[in-house]
């Protein structure tokens, strides 16, 4: 097969065009270097200037302050779920943790074995289809910090607006909206985001602190698992992923001449838009997400029966829409749409989904 298919999956996740074409391109030998970016040192000049490339472009798309630190680690943002509360959350606190997904319980359970977790909220009795409101929150004070998943992936719940926590740091996972839209960085502590949604590949995962917070680390942890190393030796105290970073600092460059996040975000929200209204149009689908909770990256619904699910997802990969099923603990219909997803997909999925019902329903 030559021709692409639009990929709805989850992660990893569709990448820019332009982006492909330029590795493509260079795979075999960047220009000068005479090798691929995969051969190359990690200790290089030219690594350096791309490693300095990708932190210089998230500082502009995300508008980071200078008090921040970037950093380029690996494991995902599951070694995330351990990193955290090892580093911040001492013997005398406990966390607070706001479930509203699949991924926050992942994350509570990693806590739960560094230190004490308090449980500010959970959405878990509605089925995880809307964030807390403001007086639902039981946030502790005094706790080492707040932690949230912007977006839920496998619900497709994203919070619309960030929690008040006080003094206390707010940590967040953005695995799956990172770089979809403008954040108020200087409201966080510490964000972290695994990079196969919008950044680039998997193997990278994104972490920006606040530089203060590095102060709170206790001393004692395992060298890869304290953030200090990494912020003392920028990223390479050990092999960083070279190719993911190269591809992550082509994937900032592609944003910017897309207009910057304020564009990006608008483009986003509409190609989301044209398959709810195709949803809400009619009783055949039904979505999971409460409307002012509906994530503009993972569009997750319903149909009347799982056979129909089954069916709706088979004949959907083989009209070229590949990943809808949704995921294996919920079920349904999931569309995920990141940055690079083109508009002319969703045209090709809400008339499959006109189509599909037209012929079951």
């Amino acid at each position: 097969m030559t021709e692409r298919i639009f990929n709805f999956s989850a992660g990893p996740a569709v990448l820019p065009v332009p982006v492909l074409e330029e590795a493509q391109r260079d795979l075999l030998s960047l220009p000068g270097v005479g090798m691929s970016v995969m051969e190359i040192s990690h200790r290089s000049k030219t690594f350096a200037d791309i490693l300095a490339g990708a932190e210089s472009g998230l500082r502009e798309l995300l508008n980071i302050p200078d008090n921040y630190r970037i950093l380029f680690l690996q494991g995902g943002a599951s070694l995330q779920f351990s990193m955290v509360p090892m580093n911040f959350l001492s013997a005398d606190r406990s966390a607070d943790y706001i479930v509203t997904g699949s991924w926050g319980k992942k994350a509570v359970k990693e806590a739960r074995r560094a230190g004490s977790v308090n449980i500010a909220a959970t959405m878990a009795d509605g089925g995880f289809t809307r964030v807390p409101g403001r007086d639902e929150l039981s946030l502790d004070a005094n706790a080492a910090y707040v932690h949230l998943t912007s977006n839920e992936t496998i619900e497709g719940v994203q919070w619309k607006h960030e929690p008040s926590t006080g003094d206390v740091p707010l940590i967040s996972d953005a695995s799956s909206d990172i770089l979809s839209r403008a954040i108020p960085v200087e409201k966080y502590g510490l964000i972290y985001a695994g990079a196969q949604k919008n950044m680039g590949p998997s193997g990278v995962t994104l972490v920006i602190v606040r530089e203060d917070l590095l102060q709170r680390i206790p001393d004692g942890l395992h060298t890869m698992l304290d953030y200090r190393t990494h912020v003392e030796n920028n990223s390479l105290y050990n092999t960083p992923n070279t190719w993911g970073i190269y591809i992550l600092n082509l994937v900032c460059e592609w944003a910017r001449e897309q207009g910057g996040l304020a564009s990006i975000h608008q483009r986003n929200e509409e190609k989301a838009r044209r398959i709810y209204d195709t949803i809400d149009a009619t009783d055949f689908y039904r979505g999971h997400a409460a409307p002012d909770a509906r994530s503009i990256m993972n569009v997750t619904f319903r149909l009347p029966s799982e056979d129909l699910e089954k069916k709706f997802a088979s004949e959907a990969t083989a009209a070229g829409l590949d990943g809808l099923k949704g995921h294996r603990s919920v079920g349904g219909i999931r569309a995920s749409i990141y940055n690079a997803f083109p508009p002319e997909g969703v045209d090709a999925l809400t008339q499959f989904m006109r189509d599909f019902e037209r012929t079951n329903g």
